[in-house]
């Protein structure tokens, strides 16, 4: 069996907001998957999008990025905005990781994956045709085993999170629900 880990991709308070709020279920599945990797031992890392202050990572020919800058301070590293929504708890033997770009892997995942001799990636994200489908694009080319908590990641665009979810990652990665995820544990 291979060594694997939860990635807990974007749930920051904007992020949560635009997928059905505090009270949605896309934010309840991926409490559940936290709890159910946490009850199982597996590695759970978080990752964030975040910028240091005037977004000076962002180039304004970015067409994916650029927009962030007119957030005021919302993506701001050190803003309470750009945290780890509260509803979802970081455990002292977590790790988390803040990106630049959209791919979890724009950031110093790869190395934190390889240390813990993680080969097997379990996605739970928002947004889906954002920071998901980056990072299941990425990782598949890093011949990483897939995992694709379905009712764990959200989309402003419920059509595009579908077609996503029942079309293309399958072609990539196992996709199921946080439930039959946790069955196996």
């Amino acid at each position: 069996m291979s060594a694997q880990a939860l990635l807990v991709m974007d749930f920051q308070p904007p992020n949560v907001a635009a997928v059905g709020g505090d009270d949605g279920p896309v934010l309840a599945a991926a409490v559940s998957a936290v709890d159910a990797a946490r009850k199982a031992g597996v590695p759970i890392i978080h990752v964030r999008v975040a910028f240091r202050d005037g977004y000076r990572e962002v180039n304004a020919a970015n067409k994916n990025m650029s927009p962030l800058t007119g957030y005021g301070d919302v993506f701001i590293e050190t803003s309470a905005t750009s945290q780890i929504h509260p509803a979802i708890t970081v455990a002292p033997e977590d790790s988390v990781v803040v990106k630049r770009r959209v791919s979890a892997f724009a950031s110093d995942l790869a190395p934190l994956l390889s240390g813990l001799g993680v080969t097997k990636l379990v996605l739970a994200g928002i947004v889906t045709s954002g920071v998901v489908l980056s990072t299941v694009r990425h990782a598949s080319d890093a011949d990483f085993e897939l995992t694709v908590l379905s009712d764990a990641c959200g989309d402003p665009d419920p059509v595009v999170h579908q077609v996503l979810i029942e079309k293309i990652f399958p072609q990539q990665a196992e996709v199921v629900t946080v439930k039959e995820w946790a069955d196996t544990l």
